[in-house]
């Protein structure tokens, strides 16, 4: 038989149940509770996240060997927005079976399209690291916008945008993730112009890419979403899907309500 190689990832990939792929949840704490991100139900404008613990990864690993993973690779949000990654490395150093901790630079579906090529990979029997291959192989761009910048001020997590605060907290920016980082691509004055606009880097950035995969994000803007990846649909060319995923609240708790972002992917799955 072929090895065994589990997949894990965390929630913030927001991806469906997928064979062979674990979730370990980040956290959302409000007033010093903490609940996985799934359980959470508060108001996202007093949030803020956490990581997984160590021990947290180190029992997930050591259930996925029992249960016949002879390795694993463990694939997670981008270690410049949150210390995730960090936890897996220092879990996976007494790990029963070998783990190849991934950084994905990315989150939402900038990190779940690599899980899914994983875990695709996995289900065909590769080896451990042909499954961390295509798990790094899978090149994506996101790009997002906000309805106010308020939550990533607060966050901390804006990076190189910090001088759009003060005077300019009215603009409607678009924002993109480089190096793992969020970071100001484009200020504009609108919302419906910021969001043409989206649709616009995003057709050209699919085109660079041979971009066969399209996720459209969004943080309860539901309909919005549907008719952004409808217009998607039609334009990018040879896209293979454009799928419509909500964000959990650690995202929400960062870029709050009315986020709408898209992840192009040269995955083919």
């Amino acid at each position: 038989m072929p090895p065994s190689v589990a997949v894990v990832t965390d929630s913030t990939a927001y991806l469906p149940a997928v064979p062979g792929v674990t979730v370990v949840p980040v956290q959302v704490v409000v007033g010093g509770i903490p609940r996985d991100e799934g359980a959470f139900t508060g108001d996202l404008a007093t949030a803020t996240t956490s990581r997984p613990s160590p021990s947290r990864f180190a029992a997930c690993y050591d259930a996925l060997a029992a249960a016949g993973a002879t390795g694993v690779v463990s694939i997670h949000l981008s270690g410049e927005l949150s210390g995730t990654v960090d936890s897996a490395v220092a879990a996976a150093e007494s790990a029963p079976v070998p783990v190849e901790v991934i950084d994905s630079r990315s989150i939402a579906m900038g990190l779940g399209y690599p899980v899914l090529a994983a875990a695709r990979s996995a289900a065909a029997g590769a080896s451990l690291t042909a499954v961390a291959d295509a798990a790094r192989r899978t090149a994506t761009r996101t790009f997002f916008y906000v309805d106010t910048l308020e939550y990533l001020r607060r966050s901390g997590r804006i990076g190189a945008a910090t001088s759009l605060f003060g005077s300019a907290l009215m603009i409607k920016p678009l924002l993109h993730i480089v190096d793992g980082r969020i970071s100001l691509l484009e200020k504009v004055r609108t919302s419906g112009r910021a969001i043409a606009r989206l649709e616009d880097l995003v057709v050209e950035a699919a085109a660079d890419l041979g971009g066969v995969g399209v996720a459209v994000q969004h943080m309860g803007v539901r309909g919005r979403a549907e008719l952004l990846g409808e217009r998607l649909s039609k334009r990018v060319a040879g896209v293979g899907e454009v799928r419509v995923v909500e964000v959990g609240a650690v995202i929400g708790a960062h870029v709050g309500p009315g986020m709408l972002g898209v992840t192009v992917t040269s995955y083919e799955g």
